[in-house]
């Protein structure tokens, strides 16, 4: 029987209360002190770890620690400390580029809008919502591939577009749940709900996940697979 869309925001938030009972301390796993430094972690968090960014951000932002230092930094200085993060190449063009736009046209400062965002360098929706949700408290839904593999397992979306995601999942949870229930999905695809084979028997939602059996069912199997 096809789900109404009112059945499924009803779902949705219950899923997501069970979630804040599992996963009371969800949030944002980069470190940092201002609005700069979420921006450039999240871009350098690209196709790498947290932690990998964590131990490579400090001296990132020891050695050029506002945009316009940003802006006139060696792209080849910056390469060197960015290697443990992949695509360092990339990503240092993107620090510079970040910098030198926020120089130029925003007085240095991270702009506050999405529209303003999303023309930095290397900055797309996910990274712009990390940065309102988490450093000027404005709700966002960042669809990363944890976000984006939870929603259609929930039943949430069919799409594999993140824009379409992002919407869907916006429609079903209360706005002010946006940046929370983001970190919560995130944390529990990174903890439970695995790509390759998620860890049902041991998962809060499973009676009310359409997904619930495509991985290991069995309580004390699923529970030894479980991480953090």
């Amino acid at each position: 029987m096809q789900e109404s869309q009112l059945a499924r925001t009803r779902r949705a938030r219950r899923v997501d209360r069970l979630l804040t009972e599992r996963y009371p301390d969800a949030r944002c796993e980069l470190n940092f002190r201002n609005p700069l430094e979420l921006l450039i972690a999240t871009v350098l968090s690209a196709q790498t770890t947290d932690v990998r960014v964590n131990a490579t951000t400090p001296e990132v932002f020891d050695r050029w620690p506002d945009a316009a230092a940003m802006a006139g930094a060696d792209v080849r200085d910056l390469e060197d400390v960015l290697q443990p993060v992949g695509f360092y190449r990339a990503k240092a063009q993107a620090v510079v580029g970040i910098g030198t736009a926020l120089v130029e046209r925003f007085g240095g400062q991270v702009p506050r809008r999405m529209e303003d965002l999303v023309t930095l360098p290397g900055v797309g929706r996910k990274t712009a919502n990390v940065v309102l949700g988490n450093a000027f408290g404005v709700p966002g839904i960042a669809v990363d591939t944890h976000v984006q593999r939870l929603s259609q397992r929930l039943g949430y979306t069919t799409s594999e577009d993140p824009v379409v995601i992002e919407a869907e999942l916006g429609a079903l949870l209360e706005r002010r749940e946006w940046t929370m229930a983001s970190h919560r999905l995130i944390f529990h695809g990174r903890r439970t709900c695995f790509a390759r084979r998620p860890a049902c028997g041991a998962c809060p939602v499973a009676a009310l996940c359409p997904s619930a059996g495509i991985g290991e069912t069995d309580p004390v199997k699923a529970a030894a697979m479980l991480k953090g």
